[in-house]
């Protein structure tokens, strides 16, 4: 099968996340996959060209070496509120050359304007079109007025899609909030690498590494660091906490970087609050060894109501007990006897974690995480997955 994903995020830097995981095994499998992405990260660049040309980049996986994905990044014009506009114009060729020259068989989109641009294609070409959807995407837009105008190409999408791929069932209901057809929806969680994330993985390294002791407890949160992520709240309240032997180590880039990174330089965080930065995927499993336990504190805001995401798994495939903050997503997706704890506000984090330290259960929560997760591994996920996209294409 030849098939043609389309987002707008970096292939390259972000993630790695679902389409990732499922695109490398699919490619291992045989199938031919193109991706378009968008240099979404490219305000970071400081030596950037205002205008760029497409670029293609051979074997382009993220997850799985040997997984030939070919990657296209379409010409756009460096310059804010241009940028965004610039997909109308360079998406439109790029989605119109793969489909005369690749001819794919069906078209797999995970973002919200070039997704309509490849939808208005698939149709007028007789070509499946499948809405993939991770998160609710119009919130993830910077300002309201975005938000309702991407709403509306949302919503169009989800509408005229033939097939459509969510990762729990928060985000079926939020199809049916949109107006779309429920009969079309495809419930696919995420899903874990068995082979990569289990109890088998040393972390002595990494504690090692960053000075923490045998008898110190570990705070782990990992990926990108949103303002909303909970992190400020977390790394406040260990301020104000006089016991050192507590530490939070946050993996990862984001928003609030450099506002944690001046909070670690401060006296009461010193030696408490550890920030690694961004580490290759291949390490990750090393860190979350490293842990004891892991966080999700995020605010409850619309963009997190529903969401899943991988690193849940990822945790718990190594046994590790989860804090995170009541969202209705995880709530539907692990109830109360899976391995995580809930908190109603991200500053209630850390008083949940000493009091799962004080009565010694960490075990039996790691215990739990465990057993949950032995049924996703991502070799039988793509498995649906695939036989899915058959009915469809």
């Amino acid at each position: 099968m030849k098939i043609l994903v389309i987002q707008e995020t970096d292939w390259i830097k972000r993630g790695p996340h679902t389409q990732h995981h499922l695109m490398d095994r699919m490619a291992l499998r045989g199938h031919e996959i193109h991706v378009i992405d968008y240099d979404y990260l490219w305000k970071e660049n400081p030596q950037r060209n205002i205008f760029t040309r497409t670029q293609i980049f051979e074997n382009a996986y993220k997850t799985l070496k040997n997984s030939n994905i070919t990657l296209i990044r379409p010409g756009m014009i460096k310059v804010s509120s241009l940028d965004m506009a610039s997909i109308l114009y360079f998406h439109t060729i790029e989605i119109r050359k793969q489909i005369k020259e690749f001819k794919p068989d069906v078209i797999i989109a995970f973002g919200i304007l070039n997704a309509y641009i490849g939808l208005h294609y698939a149709k007028k070409c007789n070509i499946p079109f499948v809405y993939y959807l991770l998160d609710h995407l119009h919130c993830l837009l910077p300002n309201k007025l975005t938000q309702i105008i991407a709403k509306q190409f949302e919503k169009n999408n989800i509408h005229h899609a033939d097939q459509i791929f969510v990762l729990n069932q928060g985000l079926k209901d939020y199809v049916g909030e949109m107006g779309g057809n429920l009969s079309k929806v495809y419930v696919l969680p995420s899903g874990v690498d068995l082979d990569k994330f289990n109890l088998q993985i040393d972390g002595s390294i990494i504690r090692k590494k960053y000075g923490i002791k045998t008898n110190d407890k570990l705070l782990f949160f990992m990926g990108w660091i949103y303002e909303f992520s909970g992190m400020k709240e977390v790394a406040e309240s260990l301020a104000n906490f006089e016991d050192d032997s507590i530490k939070l180590m946050i993996v990862g880039e984001g928003d609030l970087y450099n506002t944690l990174y001046k909070m670690s330089t401060e006296e009461n965080l010193k030696n408490k609050l550890i920030l690694t930065g961004k580490v290759p995927f291949e390490q990750i499993p090393s860190y979350i060894a490293a842990a004891d336990i892991c966080l999700l504190p995020a605010y409850k805001n619309e963009i997190m109501m529903n969401i899943v995401p991988i690193k849940l798994y990822e945790y718990m495939a190594m046994g590790k007990p989860i804090i995170a903050t009541n969202l209705p997503g995880i709530k539907k997706e692990f109830g109360n006897s899976s391995g995580v704890l809930y908190v109603d506000d991200p500053k209630e984090t850390l008083n949940k974690a000493v009091e799962l330290i004080n009565t010694n259960l960490m075990w039996k929560y790691g215990e739990k995480s465990l057993k949950y997760t032995q049924d996703y591994g991502w070799d039988s996920l793509v498995l649906k997955f695939e036989k899915s996209l058959g009915y469809v294409s």
